[in-house]
């Protein structure tokens, strides 16, 4: 990596990147935010990595989760605390369920850009550019709103910056405290069949705790209780956003992308001859790249000797991306193929972006039953070819949204348009979260003790 630059990716061919009509107010913003302070430190990404590794070698799982597009108008501290609360819960649900640690990643405090199919979209036979996130430009269908503004790199990083202020207050100043099990239930959840299910497991959690306690162990002075380790992530689509924010680690010599903890490739943009995985293989983050149906065999194989070229247990994670009708064609292959190869990489299950479909009325929605279905797939193939299914990468919101059809709450297409608020693709709201989260947890505690049991003579 001896000749790669924060910029060198300007020297490959770039896709799904917004043309700005003024470059020279693109490059203000991107020289103003050059000097901003960092918004993740590089220790904090070597602590992800460390953790990854655990994962990478199956003796953890990654829960991945949040916003599918963080927006400018939803940004609230209620929004945030109650997405962190839903993955604090599914994380205390697949770790008591399957014995085993979680690394817990939000899709937060940076998750605004998105990918496009198309560089234009037409209503009513009026064509404008698409709208490609709040990073760049506006949601509302008008000439004004869809000119992409550098300034609002500015204010995402402002949002971002008060967003993870936010997180590191609920993961280490109390809020994450195990001995509050009881009190992470939202009002909407607890009042569902999940709910009860989860007060049922906050109430076993309770009794070990108090047993410790009993035997003289005080979980309130205990540090592994008292608070968790929570990192964040996004989409690395924005180049020059995120050129502007990497910085060279003054312990190391080694450059970080200091936008988040993990950033992440997309279907779109994984070309191995692209300006997206060249920016990605000189950070030392620990970083990720989607899969799908598309990925041929020897391209996955040069991706990952591009993006992780020690074979580093942690630093790569390969997020697959089928649709429940597709896993069993494609993700064996690779599954197998990886294997072969002998590399080092976490395989996260994607079930969301594979499963999008569009209801009677015209809105985008995902099937939970689809959703669950690819899940329990993607564990089988994995069972299958004695390869680990190491995490989950969820499109989720704490609120009490309408926009994933099915569940035991019981959204229909009928009412999907009653609480329908995404700026892009449906997310699972908290009460779809947590039951997937008890469904995935059979299905994980089944992987360990398979891993676990003797091998037969």
């Amino acid at each position: 990596m001896s000749n790669w630059k924060p910029d060198s990716w300007k020297n490959r061919p770039v896709i799904q990147v917004p043309s700005y009509p003024d470059q020279k107010a693109l490059e203000a913003a991107e020289s103003e935010l050059a000097h901003y302070p960092p918004l993740v430190f590089a220790g904090e990404a070597r602590n992800l990595k460390s953790q990854l590794a655990e994962v990478a070698e199956g003796r953890a799982f990654l829960l991945q989760g949040g916003d599918c597009a963080e927006s400018f108008r939803e940004f609230h501290p209620d929004n945030i605390r109650d997405t962190f609360r839903v993955l604090l819960q599914m994380a205390v649900v697949l770790t008591f369920a399957a014995s085993c640690p979680v690394v817990k990643v939000g899709r937060l405090a940076g998750q605004f850009a998105k990918p496009r199919s198309s560089d234009t979209e037409t209503v009513d036979g009026v064509e404008l550019p698409s709208y490609r996130g709040d990073i760049i430009n506006g949601m509302a269908f008008t000439p004004e709103a869809r000119i992409p503004d550098p300034q609002r790199m500015i204010k995402a990083y402002n949002q971002s910056a008060a967003t993870l202020n936010l997180l590191r207050a609920f993961a280490q100043g109390g809020y994450a405290n195990l001995l509050s099990v009881h009190r992470w239930n939202l009002d909407f959840v607890e009042k569902s069949g999940t709910g009860e299910k989860y007060k049922a497991l906050a109430d076993r959690i309770g009794e070990s705790l108090a047993f410790m306690e009993a035997c003289g162990v005080n979980a309130g002075d205990t540090r592994a209780l008292q608070g968790t380790d929570f990192y964040t992530s996004h989409e690395a689509l924005l180049l020059g956003y995120e050129q502007a924010l990497t910085r060279v680690d003054s312990t190391s010599g080694e450059w970080y992308d200091t936008s988040a903890h993990m950033l992440w490739v997309g279907d779109r943009t994984r070309q191995t001859d692209g300006a997206h995985l060249e920016f990605l293989s000189g950070i030392s983050n620990p970083i990720a790249s989607k899969v799908g149906p598309t990925t041929d065999p020897d391209d996955l194989i040069r991706l990952i000797d591009l993006l992780n070229p020690k074979n580093e247990p942690g630093r790569l994670t390969l997020i697959s991306r089928f649709g429940a009708d597709k896993v069993e064609d494609y993700l064996p292959t690779l599954l197998r193929r990886v294997k072969q190869e002998g590399r080092s990489v976490v395989w996260s299950c994607d079930p969301m972006h594979g499963n999008t479909v569009k209801a009677a009325g015209g809105l985008k929605t995902r099937p939970f039953d689809q959703v669950l279905r690819e899940v329990k797939q993607v564990f089988a193939c994995h069972k299958a070819e004695g390869t680990y299914a190491g995490g989950i990468h969820l499109e989720l919101t704490g609120q009490d949204v309408t926009e994933c059809t099915g569940g035991s709450s019981a959204v229909t297409e009928d009412s999907l348009s009653s609480r329908y608020h995404t700026h892009c693709d449906p997310r699972l709201n908290a009460t779809q979260s947590i039951e997937l989260a008890f469904l995935l947890a059979e299905s994980l505690k089944e992987e360990r003790d398979a891993m676990a049991a003797p091998a037969s003579v």
